[in-house]
């Protein structure tokens, strides 16, 4: 099955954040700690070797497997919990929201990235262990980015009323859904097989949290993976020394707004907000956020306050009660794992680069960064078509109106563009002005103002002269949009777009085969998959 690579920055749909950081750009040097190299990953073993105890291993073991609860475990999934307990055992994080049925496609490019990461890394240490972990967002609360996702162009969502953390949700009414699936896939073997996974998950689950675990396992169940739940009252013991520095000092919201400053003054993009208190105050159907005024903590939204004696006594006695948000979890991931890398996309990781000074104030060693792969699947009914019409696919990645503009100078029989005789016609001015020049400065102005008037009369021509040749190759042309279209819903990236199912119902098993033989973490270019 031919696979191709195009470098990120030649895509168009990464920034430049990113795209310099791939580079190694020295700018961005001091945000971040190790570049995803093999022979980086040496030092970062060292480091974290040092500040992650034998307890916490223990600890963490025991809790994954207690959150597995009845779910039937693989053998290397099984052996990957029991290897945490070792000191040569580190993981490779990435982590994803609850979205329903997994959202969009790159949900599997991501945790297959970790674990192709973490079979790489073996082969290269053997004398060490690295699991592959998908950390469950289960505490974020923003119902409304994750109760859908996309097939065949419409949008399937998973209407109900929502409070607080969205991994304690009850699955009820997904039974609904669960009906409308089962039309919609059919009654081919993967369209039964995909039902099947549907219905397993969110109807005989409690709450989401157990059926995204569900759900994964199931997907990634030969490959290791080790599903973690944050949101563990036990875990959560671990990060109370950091969560009562944030309340009492508020030193992330210190360090990071000077992080992120310098990052803002190399014209790079503000990713989060940093708050005074990065905390949210969690309980039954409430995740709201605490806020400290005269001398006070305060929950959001709600009537419950608390005096500083009173918190921190609510931190010891519940720390369960209290939830990183998006700039602390981060933090309290690396506090509870033995973790040398997280994978994310390329808005996660403009987040992460505002924590390096952060990281270092509290004494945690900071993971090494890894954009997630990216890929196009690209059908091979689309590859033929493309290849009537004399294109490409790094073609596609153009915005469409470069891309019909471009296809129509390249096919049109008559030369459309109007460069020579714009040449032609400035040359033939520099013999006036050298007339001009021995006149007076009246006629000089006279001479510029006819130039400009002509070449702006060529580019009218030249861009009527295209308006004409678009409509003769109208039909083609459309062709045209109608694979970019199909290739780029919406304008935007395959992997954002369509849910993994969409591919399943044609290619089952195969689909998963070819990611994970294919998929190349440490390549960071785009990979293009023509199936």
């Amino acid at each position: 099955m031919p696979t191709h690579s195009i470098p990120y920055k030649d895509t168009g749909y990464f920034t430049k954040l990113i795209c310099d950081y791939l580079d190694e750009r020295d700018n961005l040097k001091p945000f971040y700690n190790r570049f995803p190299s093999l022979k980086n990953f040496k030092l970062q073993i060292e480091e974290k070797q040092q500040d992650f105890t034998e307890e916490k291993r223990h600890l963490l073991a025991k809790r994954i497997m207690f959150q597995y609860g009845d779910n039937s475990l693989s053998q290397s999934t099984l052996s990957n919990i029991d290897l945490l307990k070792e000191h040569t055992t580190f993981t490779i994080t990435t982590g994803h929201q609850l979205n329903l049925f997994t959202g969009p496609l790159y949900f599997l490019y991501k945790i297959f990235s970790a674990i192709n990461l973490s079979e790489q890394l073996k082969k290269e240490y053997p004398k060490f262990h690295f699991v592959p972990v998908y950390w469950m967002a289960t505490e974020d609360h923003d119902f409304e980015e994750i109760n859908h996702f996309n097939l065949f162009g419409k949008k399937i969502e998973w209407n109900r009323e929502s409070a607080g953390a969205v991994g304690e949700l009850s699955t009820e009414g997904l039974k609904e859904i669960k009906q409308r699936l089962k039309k919609e896939f059919g009654e081919s073997e993967h369209g039964k097989k995909l039902a099947g996974y549907f219905s397993e998950a969110y109807t005989k689950n409690s709450n989401l949290a157990d059926a995204t675990r569900y759900l994964a396992n199931m997907l990634f169940y030969h490959h290791g993976l080790v599903i973690v739940d944050g949101n563990d009252e036990e875990l959560k013991k671990c990060f109370i020394p950091y969560a009562e520095k944030e309340l009492i000092e508020n030193l992330s919201f210190k360090e990071i707004s000077k992080t992120t400053e310098r990052l803002t003054d190399l014209d790079f993009p503000e990713q989060v907000h940093p708050r005074e208190i990065n905390l949210f105050y969690l309980k039954e159907n409430l995740r709201e956020r605490i806020i400290e005024r005269d001398h006070r903590f305060y929950i959001n939204e709600t009537d419950i306050s608390f005096s500083k004696e009173e918190i921190i006594s609510e931190l010891h006695e519940h720390p369960e009660r209290f939830s990183p948000n998006a700039l602390l979890r981060p933090l309290y991931e690396e506090v509870i794992l033995p973790n040398l890398c997280y994978i994310g996309g390329g808005g996660e990781l403009a987040y992460w680069f505002q924590l390096k000074d952060y990281f270092e104030k509290v004494e945690v060693t900071f993971p090494i960064l890894l954009l997630r792969n990216s890929a196009l699947l690209v059908p091979q009914r689309l590859i033929k078509k493309l290849q009537k019409l004399d294109s490409g696919i790094e073609e596609m990645f153009l915005p469409q109106h470069e891309l019909i503009t471009r296809h129509t100078y390249e096919k049109s029989k008559i030369d459309i563009d109007f460069s020579k005789q714009k040449k032609y016609l400035s040359k033939q001015f520099k013999d006036l002005y050298k007339l001009a020049e021995k006149t007076d400065a009246s006629f000089l102005g006279a001479v510029r103002a006819q130039e400009k008037k002509q070449l702006n009369g060529l580019d009218h021509l030249e861009k009527r002269l295209l308006k004409a040749q678009k409509r003769n190759l109208s039909d083609e042309l459309d062709r045209l949009r109608n694979i970019q279209d199909e290739l780029f819903p919406n304008q935007s990236l395959q992997e954002r777009q369509l849910n993994f199912s969409e591919f399943y119902l044609e290619y089952g098993e195969d689909l998963l085969d070819l990611l994970k033989e294919n998929l190349e973490p440490l390549d960071m270019r785009f990979t293009v998959f023509e199936l």
